[in-house]
């Protein structure tokens, strides 16, 4: 019984993280790409290590360029309840 509940609630789980400040679609890299959309008050800054770590490099890109990298940290104007992008180079 215990196994069964486990099981469901990974199927129920796997490739949907809910919080109050984004949800992930597609947990795993997916064609080295993975998709995400932000709640309100989750920056560019947040966006950039959350892309980093999962994909596991530092060289990757949105692919719309809603956030870049320069001197001093990550900027851009991301707006909450889009889904964004970001693949590894």
């Amino acid at each position: 019984m215990f196994t069964t509940l486990i099981a469901l609630l990974a199927v129920f789980t796997n490739g949907f993280v809910h919080n109050n400040n984004y949800t992930t679609v597609g947990i795993t890299p997916v064609n080295n790409c993975i998709q995400f959309t932000i709640g309100s008050g989750t920056g560019c800054d947040w966006m950039c290590t959350y892309c980093s770590n999962q994909l596991g490099t530092f060289n990757y890109y949105f692919t719309d360029g809603v956030c870049q990298y320069q001197t001093g940290g990550c900027i851009g104007n991301p707006v909450a309840g889009k889904t964004y992008t970001c693949c590894s180079a």
